[in-house]
């Protein structure tokens, strides 16, 4: 009785081993066909307990692709747009819309300012001394940006000829400077008084001009001191510097 209860023994542990050996096997199966499953849902591996079996829908492969990058921060940020289906697409949706917004507005340029959009102010800056001009500054009043080149182009009082381009300015003059709404440009008219024959006034006439030197409509100004009163300025010759984005003789 008793050898035949160790047998007995022996034969349930035999059949239980041979048991769990075939459940073993069963379970690296499914596992296998998980990971199959998973490749298609973004590349994770998804267990029987997340995908909560194959009526799951979408919703279980989220849950389950989520499970399955826990290990990995970077993981879980791809695997779960992969799952969601439109992870992937959302990003691209973006990009491309960044690129082609970008794209637009680099190929329209920025237009030309046509001196409607710009308002001006000159001061009378070293009156009677060395180095005395009139600083002319230009500002986009416009909600939209638009640039400027090459020098304006000035009257003094009552004369009617353009004064000329400084001889002795910076080169750089053909650039197309960009004024954003608000932003500023300068430029000088240099007075010299180097004969006799000079002139007066506290007035001039401001207009733009393109590359090709056509100008647009001139507005007339009046010159002030460094205190906001009105100052007269004499010469007998005068020329402009190029527009800048810094003041000249700022010193």
């Amino acid at each position: 009785m008793r050898t035949s209860r160790i047998r007995t023994a022996a034969l349930a542990a035999t059949t239980a081993a041979l048991a769990l050996a075939t459940l073993t096997a069963c379970g690296s199966s499914d596992g296998g066909d998980d990971a199959k499953g998973g490749a298609k849902r973004g590349g994770a591996v998804v267990s029987d307990k997340a995908d909560g079996g194959t009526s799951g829908g979408s919703g279980s492969a989220e849950g389950a692709t989520v499970d399955a990058a826990k290990g990995s921060g970077s993981s879980e940020g791809t695997t779960v747009g992969a799952s969601k289906g439109n992870g992937s697409s959302g990003a691209g949706k973006g990009t491309s819309a960044g690129a082609g917004q970008g794209a637009k507005a680099s190929s329209a340029g920025v237009r030309a300012c046509d001196g409607q959009e710009i308002s001006y102010s000159v001061v009378h800056r070293f009156a009677k001394q060395r180095g005395e001009h009139l600083l002319i500054t230009a500002t986009n009043a416009d909600s939209k940006p638009c640039y400027v080149t090459s020098f304006p182009s000035v009257m003094l009082g009552d004369t009617v000829s353009v004064l000329p381009h400084s001889t002795k300015d910076n080169p750089g003059g053909g650039k197309a400077l960009t004024l954003k709404p608000g932003g500023k440009v300068y430029a000088a008219v240099n007075l010299f008084t180097d004969s006799a024959r000079t002139h007066t006034s506290s007035d001039l006439s401001i207009a733009l001009q393109d590359h090709t030197g056509d100008t647009g409509p001139g507005v007339g100004q009046e010159a002030f001191d460094a205190k906001g009163v009105p100052s007269k300025f004499t010469w007998s010759t005068a020329d402009v510097t190029n527009w800048n984005t810094a003041k000249p003789y700022n010193f």
